[in-house]
């Protein structure tokens, strides 16, 4: 009897190791595919829903990462348009924090009314967090910004003024802050034939010159400045259809700029994707730039996904590789491209 029970404590240990070390291993390869970024697939934030930040943008304060864009699950209410707001350490995991919710302005049919392309800066003279995007009506005849300001980066935004900045009809916007603080809107107008990049006023509330003019009919417009040249990019006039995104250089961001080229083969059409936003990551080690793309499903806009990938970038060259499974240290600025056996594990 003492030897079966001495037995029976042996196998109770044994098992209790196994069952540990076994849930320790799932749980570190857990955590291992949950620190993968996957182009096109489901992304998912901290409450398991996905993630509703379509057209839209991310700002850095401090250590961490706020991603704004617009939200669009099923279950919205038609009456009112809604921004949603995330934040990140990693800019892999994601925390949702708000969905921000905005009622027509006058002048707009409450029914009808369209809110895209959410952008937020950051005001350090004011303190305080100031929204554009792209405000019309359904028909897109309107074509103004609307700007909202809060207190806080997660916090009430209240609708303060609606516009056409210098004067011109703006859809697709896009935001730009240079190594100097310098905040700048980037907005297609149409009649124009091209696209604006325009500096802010002080307090960020209204456009304040304009600073460039790009005159190539491209939407979805998004810059970065990197070792010395600014690169600018954007798709062609096709909706929600995707496209052949193009990209040019100058070393001032006044111009003059550079012949446009393709960032991927034409026939991809950017891998089925549309340009928001180019994100720089100044690492310990390295800096690289993400792009940032929406692959919409106008049928579905709810189910619309991103495709966020390092760009092969410098000399005056930008490419977007083929998509995979990638992972990103913001610590260092260093990203690891897997492949499928890594990236299934």
């Amino acid at each position: 009897m003492k030897f079966l029970k001495n037995y029976e404590i042996f196998v109770f240990i044994l098992t209790t190791c196994f069952i540990f070390i076994s849930c320790n291993t799932a749980k570190k390869k857990h955590n291992f595919s949950n620190s993968i970024i996957t182009p096109g697939a489901v992304w998912r934030d901290n409450n398991g829903n996905q993630i509703q930040a379509h057209g839209g943008g991310v700002i850095k304060l401090d250590d961490t990462y706020y991603w704004f864009g617009e939200y669009r699950a099923k279950d919205d209410n038609p009456l009112y348009r809604y921004v949603g707001c995330y934040s990140s350490k990693d800019l892999i995991h994601w925390t949702f924090r708000k969905k921000i919710q905005f009622s027509a302005p006058d002048g707009f049919n409450p029914k009808t009314w369209v809110l895209e392309r959410p952008k937020v800066f950051y005001n350090a003279k004011t303190r305080n967090y100031v929204m554009y995007f792209h405000l019309d009506d359904n028909h897109y005849r309107k074509a103004e910004v609307g700007v909202a300001v809060s207190d806080s980066v997660d916090g009430t935004y209240q609708f303060v003024r609606h516009f056409r900045p210098l004067g011109k009809e703006s859809r697709d916007i896009g935001q730009f802050i240079d190594d100097d603080g310098s905040a700048y809107l980037i907005f297609e107008s149409r009649p124009s034939g091209g696209f604006f990049i325009a500096k802010l006023s002080d307090d960020y509330l209204n456009v304040d010159k304009q600073v460039s003019f790009i005159k190539e009919p491209l939407e979805g417009g998004a810059l970065v400045h990197y070792k010395g040249l600014y690169y600018v990019m954007g798709s062609h006039l096709s909706g929600w259809r995707a496209n052949p995104n193009v990209y040019a250089t100058s070393k001032s961001i006044e111009g003059p700029w550079s012949t446009f080229k393709n960032i991927a083969p034409p026939d991809s059409n950017t891998y089925g994707a549309q340009s928001t936003m180019l994100l720089k990551i100044v690492g310990s080690k390295k800096t690289s730039v993400i792009f940032m793309a929406d692959i919409w499903k106008p049928k579905n806009l709810w189910d619309s996904r991103y495709l966020w990938m390092p760009l092969q970038i410098g000399d005056g060259n930008m490419w977007l590789p083929e998509p995979k499974p990638w992972t990103l240290n913001v610590q260092t600025g260093e990203y690891t491209f897997l492949d499928q056996g890594q990236a299934k594990n």
